[in-house]
This record gives structure tokens, C-alpha cells and sequence, in this order.
């Protein structure tokens, strides 16, 4: 699996002008599923971004998660994160999951998320649809996860 977390004040989700998902405070995630991943794999890559200390504390120091300031997730589908850009410049995107495996894997995570910090603080997308994200980047601070290499 891979992530892409972005700290955030505020984001959302909108699909045919409808917002589905925000949060406040919190991770804007990117989530896209390859064809090894399992239910194993979902929890190693949210048990890493739950516990990412990635806010400051009252010394300026990047040593809170989530849990210890109360923050909030909107996770977003993004089988482009699975992108092959090695042979021309069209990328394939063939290292992807299958819609059955990935939405299955994308619902575990948010579970995950749900159980952890509480429904009311996960946001969602909706799985294959066409989607715009806004957010205001808090930071900007960004964190490339790929669990291959955790």
C-alpha cells in the first residue's frame, strides 16, 4: 500500500458538487492499493499514520500524533499512487489493485481509522468516483509512505 498524508487545518471531498467527506484539523490521506496488499497490510499503514508525530508540541518540536491532538482523517481513494512511469510518458497503471481487492482494503483502513479516533472524526471518499479534493495544507508537511519499505 501506499499513502500520501498531508497535514492539514481543513479538507474535504466533493463528488457532482456534493461534499462526502471532511475533516478538520487532522491527515489528508491518499490511499492506493497494490496487488500483494491484505488486511495485514492496511493495519501496518494506519497503525503508521495513527502514531506519525507529526504536530508540533509547545516547543516547536514534531513530537504529537493525531490521538494527542484530537485530529481528523479524510482518506481518499488514489489508485494513481500505483502509477508506472517507467516505459513512455503514459503511465500505466497495471501495479494497481483490482476495484473488489482495493475497495475492499480502502474500507478496512477506514474502519481502522473509525475504530481508532471515532466515525465522527474520519472522513471519506467514495471509492472510483470522480472526486475533488480541497484542503489547506497545514505546514506544508508531507509524508510519503509505501509499505514495502516499513
Amino acid at each position: 500500500m501506499r499513502a500520501v498524508i498531508q497535514r492539514v487545518e481543513r479538507a474535504s471531498v466533493e463528488v457532482s458538487g456534493e461534499v462526502v467527506g471532511s475533516c478538520g484539523s487532522g491527515y489528508l490521506v491518499l490511499l492506493g492499493v497494490g496487488h500483494a496488499d491484505d488486511e495485514a497490510t492496511a493495519e501496518k499503514l494506519w497503525k503508521k499514520i495513527c502514531n506519525l508525530r507529526i504536530f508540533a508540541d509547545d516547543a516547536g518540536k514534531t513530537n504529537f500524533a493525531l490521538k494527542d491532538v484530537g485530529g481528523g482523517v479524510l482518506i481518499v481513494s488514489q489508485f494513481t499512487l500505483f502509477a508506472n512511469c517507467r516505459h513512455g510518458n503514459r503511465p500505466s497503471f497495471t501495479d494497481a489493485a483490482g476495484a473488489e481487492q482495493a475497495t475492499r482494503l480502502y474500507e478496512h483502513v477506514c474502519a481502522l481509522a473509525e475504530h481508532d479516533l471515532g466515525q465522527e472524526r474520519v472522513g471519506r471518499g467514495i471509492f472510483g468516483a470522480d472526486m475533488r479534493v480541497s484542503l489547506v495544507n497545514d505546514g506544508p508537511f508531507t509524508v510519503v509512505l509505501d509499505t514495502d519499505s516499513l
